[in-house]
């Protein structure tokens, strides 16, 4: 049986939409052999398909179909540390997860480069799956069937506070929040923000985060969806942080802050929230995460 480490993501980095996103520093696993059927054994109290619908189990039999390979079945165990449907990447994680596993399962016959593109095609967009595979800091767009991508290292002095509400946000709802046309200043607006996002990253300007952070194209629309939101965002404006975001398409809240401010900026989240009644809601606090890959049992643990 091989084990597959994978990341939660976070995207859009404010005005990035569906283009930017960075693997963070906390993993599901995922245990895969091949077998007679399907068996699925969730290994924690998340509440995911235990049949043929399971998003690994899928993905994983897609690649066989794709590589031509009979596919019996599989007998997959799995640890799922990232909230689902919170904009943390479990959904990219499960597909990322998949292709990798079922990839090394048949003999690595895909180079990751074409796991990438499929990972993509299969989740819709490359801002979560790219990152989920390569690590690091990604930005990536898709022309057909093709990610195009540049990844970097994210500067060791940022951290993430993540601020993760007791309810789910379905992608799917939160992109039926957005209008189906924009001003041209607003495309305009966020061409130059996530341009900039982009290479302040690469450059370690953090200085620049906090402008580059600001978006028109879905945030206004997704922070109605999010009650509370807006407070957050004041608490991370207080605590000096570089930036606030929505983490994907939500509902979790994302701060950018300096590495060596993270734990306190955590504990003082965590009072905030307690205060405003927010008990369920949870924080961590985060860095830059590896891509998936193949490790040993011992690791998975």
């Amino acid at each position: 049986m091989i084990c597959v480490k994978v990341p939660a993501t976070t995207a859009n980095f404010g005005a990035g939409f569906d283009s930017l996103g960075a693997a963070l520093d906390y993993y599901n696993c995922i245990w895969m052999e091949e077998w007679d059927g399907c068996w699925i054994e969730i290994l924690d109290d998340t509440d995911v398909p235990t049949d043929e619908t399971n998003l690994i189990y899928q993905t994983a039999k897609a690649l066989y179909e794709r590589c031509g390979r009979p596919f019996r079945g599989l007998h997959i165990r799995q640890e799922n540390r990232i909230p689902t449907a919170r904009g943390l990447g479990s959904s990219s994680a499960c597909i990322a997860g998949g292709l990798l596993g079922a990839n090394e399962l048949l003999g690595r016959p895909c180079e990751l480069a074409q796991l990438v593109d499929l990972a993509a095609a299969m989740e819709g967009h490359p801002d979560n799956s790219t990152p989920a595979l390569l690590g690091g800091f990604v930005a990536a767009a898709m022309e057909g069937e093709h990610v195009f991508w540049a990844q970097c290292p994210l500067p060791e002095e940022l951290g993430f506070v993540a601020v993760i509400p007791d309810f789910e946000l379905k992608t799917a709802d939160a992109r039926r929040a957005l209008p189906d046309q924009y001003v041209r200043a607003d495309g305009v607006y966020n061409l130059s923000r996530s341009a900039l996002m982009a290479i302040s990253m690469a450059q370690g300007k953090l200085e620049n985060l906090r402008i580059a952070a600001e978006d028109r194209l879905h945030q206004p629309y997704r922070l109605k969806l999010i009650p509370g939101a807006e407070q957050v965002f004041d608490f991370f404006d207080k605590q000096q942080a570089y930036a606030a975001y929505i983490s994907g398409a939500g509902s979790t809240l994302m701060g950018l802050v300096p590495a060596d401010r993270m734990k306190d900026i955590c504990q003082a989240a965590r009072a905030f929230l307690d205060a405003q009644g927010l008990c369920g809601w949870q924080v961590l606090g985060l860095r830059a995460g590896e891509g998936a890959r193949i490790v040993t049992a011992e690791e998975g643990r």
